[in-house]
């Protein structure tokens, strides 16, 4: 399991630093499966979770809907038939913060003890 899923956000505002390319190329083996992406110039970490039916997906989507709002950081939920698309950036920097790293790795150790 990934130190970063033992971690908790730490509360930033729109003066917070996003990650930099390097913190994102030390952090990143740290959530196998992720991607960095550009969607609207904004740089986002985005993995897709697949599932045998939609219950399964909604129930999965309800435990980090469970974990957002402990954490008070909050995610794109994308919920189809068999899969769950997740979308972790920090909204008030407009990019990626280690925050969302953070997230990402519990998002993962939701998908495993399922």
């Amino acid at each position: 399991m990934s130190q970063l899923a033992q971690q908790k956000c730490v509360p930033c505002g729109s003066n917070a630093s996003p990650t930099t390319g390097p913190q994102i190329q030390s952090l990143l083996p740290q959530i196998p499966g992720w991607q960095v992406i550009e969607r609207e110039g904004i740089l986002r970490l985005e993995k897709r979770y697949t599932f045998s039916n939609f219950k399964e997906a909604i129930a999965f989507t309800n435990q980090i809907g469970d974990i957002a709002e402990a954490q008070g950081h909050h995610p794109a939920l994308l919920t189809e038939w068999g899969k769950v698309t997740v979308t972790w950036w920090t909204h008030d920097i407009g990019g990626l913060h280690q925050n969302d790293f953070i997230l990402a790795a519990k998002t993962d150790q939701v998908h495993q003890n399922l």
